[in-house]
């Protein structure tokens, strides 16, 4: 009897192994890539996308964005300002170290510390402090009623206290991660090498509480041009690919050895305008810089708006791999306002408008973007576009490694980007892009262009801790209504996403948030 079963589980183990010989390695091409190793050193999505494969959060992030137990087993509010969080037992770090309670404290108390551009301190804004109850409990202590913490927590990425000890401070963080001395994580996969716009490699962690991955090894190739991508992947060089482009997808689709993957995303395209009083980059026709900043005057940003026909944006410019925006948030996301109607296209009315605000010949202004994380044709699109009312916008696409830092710094007058309401709760779009920048409250993180409007703040924060559900839906709908009329942002279109793999070896299944895991790849048996 013992031998059979010694059989059984060798055949077995022959079966798998021949099954994923020829698919141990998985080999992607992704558009871009992390600025860092340190899962808290920005809460940018490339960096969380690449970070998930070696750490954990808190709370997981299901496909369609519903909350899933990770390192947390189960959570519950104790009273308005605090929650307890059971702790997964048994879980190991890559150094065969035990993750307890003590890691988790350690993680929500260094992110203060070591967060950069874009900064991941968004996530633990409520938190005044953290107990340790036991080795498997934790106890958070908000300031004030925080319904939606463990929305934001997952985006909490576990380190460990003790590998992370020495390199958690500004000047020490990115030499002990990006080096791999403090890349100690609970994830699925280990750490092997990355450097900045190069490869990220990691390799299978057997040990991994979820269960063992198949892939022996993961190669992620940062390739922001799209057609190299696509060459590579036409090659046989990569795997998967991420964020085909628009004009490749009917191509692709076409290619008996290839599937194309399609998937409506959580991502909206937008503009935003500068509110400070004297902004770099407005210009009158002549190039000679506006005394005065014309965002600051309502009319000005309603015929930006009017000028934009985002049906031909949908349909032209992003080939059909878009959607229509009524708002900057999509309708699985809480706080949605299905009233809301779709934006307006009236150029005769936007140049009236103009007319009426003092800029009869309209003006110059740059519109500035990351080449790497926005459609090609979006930006030079919105300039044409906006060339139909009388205002020359100076197209300046530039590497996000330059766009962002450029952006913090309030170098722009006017520039497009793209959001993910991640949380599944508008209030974390609201709070980090809509709220005034009060660091003190830890609220507008990611306002850096000088928007003040106290009855969208006090909507923000009244919602924040409403712990009724109907109450603080209907908050953030009129909060997300207020955007619509008062337009510090325009929403451009909402991002289809495709990835495009090899038939033969991969099974992708697509995620709402646009991730591009290894772990939501599987080989082809």
């Amino acid at each position: 009897m013992k031998k059979t079963l010694n059989a059984l589980l060798l055949s077995s183990t022959l079966l798998f192994t021949a099954g994923y010989a020829t698919a141990a390695d998985l080999t992607m091409a992704i558009k871009g890539g992390p600025a860092s190793m340190d899962p808290h050193f920005t809460a940018t999505a490339a960096n969380a996308e690449a970070t998930k494969h070696v750490f954990d959060t808190l709370i997981r992030s299901g496909d369609n964005l519903e909350l899933e137990p990770s390192l947390a087993l189960s959570w519950e509010p104790l009273d308005e300002t605090t929650w307890e969080f059971k702790l997964r037992d048994g879980v190991k770090f890559h150094d065969g170290s035990d993750f307890t309670a003590e890691d988790v404290k350690f993680s929500i108390e260094r992110i203060p510390h070591v967060t950069g551009p874009n900064p991941a301190t968004i996530f633990v804004r409520r938190v005044e402090s953290v107990e340790v109850v036991d080795p498997l409990t934790v106890r958070v202590k908000t300031n004030g009623a925080a319904p939606t913490l463990p929305n934001d927590f997952i985006r909490l990425f576990v380190v460990s206290h003790k590998a992370a000890a020495d390199f958690s401070t500004q000047e020490t963080a990115a030499e002990g991660f990006n080096s791999g001395k403090a890349t100690i994580g609970t994830g699925p996969y280990k750490f092997v090498s990355w450097a900045p716009t190069q490869d990220m490699v990691v390799e299978r962690f057997d040990d991994y509480w979820d269960g063992a991955q198949p892939w022996d090894r993961v190669i992620r190739k940062e390739i922001p041009n799209d057609a190299a991508r696509v060459a590579q992947l036409k090659a046989g060089q990569v795997d998967v690919i991420s964020k085909v482009p628009a004009s490749d997808v009917s191509v692709l689709e076409q290619d008996s050895s290839l599937e194309v993957v399609k998937n409506e995303s959580i991502y909206i395209n937008y503009l935003e305008f500068d509110f400070r009083e004297d902004s770099p980059q407005v210009f009158d026709k002549s190039g000679k810089k506006l005394d005065k900043n014309p965002f600051l005057d309502p009319r000005v940003r309603e015929a930006f708006d009017l000028a934009l026909d985002r049906e031909t944006i949908v349909e032209f410019a992003l080939e059909g791999m878009a959607a229509v925006p009524t708002q900057l948030v999509t309708s699985n996301i809480f706080g949605y306002d299905e009233n809301l109607k779709e934006p307006v296209y009236d150029v005769k009315r936007a140049k009236e408008l103009l007319t009426e605000a003092g800029y009869p010949d309209g003006f110059k202004v740059v519109l500035s973007y990351s080449n790497d994380r926005n459609p090609t044709e979006l930006g030079p699109t919105i300039a044409q576009m906006l060339a139909s009312i009388g205002v020359t916008a100076e197209v300046n696409g530039v590497p996000s490694a330059v766009f962002n830092p450029a952006k913090t710094r309030g170098e722009y007058s006017m520039y497009m980007a793209s959001w993910g309401t991640l949380t599944g709760e508008s209030n974390y779009m609201l709070s980090s892009l809509m709220h005034s920048n009060e660091p003190e409250k830890s609220l507008g993180a990611f306002n850096v262009r000088g928007y003040k409007n106290p009855e969208m703040d006090k909507l923000i924060e009244d919602a924040a801790a409403a712990m009724d559900t109907d109450e603080r839906r209907e908050l953030l709908q009129k909060a997300n209504d207020l955007v619509a009329t008062d337009r510090p942002d325009l929403p451009l279109a909402i991002q289809l996403s495709a990835w495009a793999v090899k038939k033969d070896k991969v099974k992708l299944t697509p995620r709402a948030d646009e991730d591009t895991l290894a772990m939501n790849i599987k080989p082809v048996e």
